[in-house]
């Protein structure tokens, strides 16, 4: 029981920093475009699509006006959604191990 509790405090603070603090973060470019743009080759991506339909193209959810808002939304959904990966590869990981345990014994 005492490791959900610590999950859900590592959660809860992993959603709090996603919705509070995404909006104030940096808007220059991040390190792989500048490295690009530093190289010269940041134009050979412009104008090709490489994911036809991203569901958060940079960092923004579709339909919401409020810049600050929609940054805060995909931050919220973006860190459940690793969480829940996780969580399904940590049952699946622990689901596989207890069976090789099993079969030793």
């Amino acid at each position: 029981m005492r490791i959900w509790a610590l999950t859900v405090i590592f959660l809860v603070t992993a959603l709090a920093i996603a919705v509070f603090l995404s909006p104030f973060a940096s808007k220059f470019p991040d390190g792989l475009d500048w490295t690009a743009e530093k190289l010269g080759f940041a134009h050979k991506s412009e104008g090709a699509e490489i994911i036809k339909s991203a569901p958060m193209p940079d960092y923004a959810v579709p339909h919401v006006k409020n810049e600050s808002i929609s940054t805060s939304l995909s931050g919220l959904i973006g860190t459940t959604i690793a969480f829940a990966l996780a969580v399904i590869v940590g049952i699946l990981l622990r689901f596989k191990s207890g069976e090789q345990r099993g079969r030793n014994t």
